[in-house]
């Protein structure tokens, strides 16, 4: 049973995720979830419409697949009557954050096929809409939305996303 509650932080936190060229056409996938403190509110887990060439570009068209779900959700809660200190995204890849946090000044050689349009969430950081933590892969919620899991890690993700022990 999936049971919700707040944590009283007034926080929006995001894990976001996606796992590189793991379709048979060897595109990628994204997975996130959305919480307040106990249990997912929002779950998402889809294919990319596009191939990428590296983890790190799968994660930059992971984050522009849900940044319209994150901004529209802080603005709905927010019209509700809702206070939202931060809006967090909880990311596991170093390469990806440090494109989304400083744009194109991190960008070189390897990243110069990246689309500008992934450059969008520099200017959501700026504006102080999201902000972006590190959150190590064995605490990355969405891999339960982007991956099979088995076992343990089934087991631990299941649990947190359905508020369950």
């Amino acid at each position: 049973v999936l049971t919700l509650n707040a944590d009283g932080t007034f926080n929006i936190t995001w894990h976001l995720d996606a796992a590189f060229a793991v379709h048979n056409d060897k595109k990628s996938h994204t997975g996130a979830t959305m919480s307040r403190g106990g249990g997912a509110i929002q779950s998402v887990s889809t294919k990319q419409k596009i191939n990428t060439r590296s983890s790190t570009e799968a994660e930059l068209v992971s984050i522009d697949d849900v940044i319209s779900k994150v901004l529209w959700t802080k603005l709905f809660l927010q019209e509700q009557g809702y206070a939202v200190n931060q809006n967090i995204l909880m990311r596991d890849n170093l390469s990806s954050m440090k494109l989304e946090l400083n744009g194109k000044t991190s960008s070189g050689k390897r990243t110069r096929h990246f689309d500008i349009k992934y450059f969008y969430i520099t200017d959501l950081i700026d504006r102080k809409e999201v902000t972006i933590r590190y959150c190590p892969t064995e605490e990355m919620i969405s891999d339960y939305m982007t991956k099979p899991l088995t076992g343990a890690k089934f087991h631990k993700f299941r649990k947190v996303i359905m508020n369950n022990g």
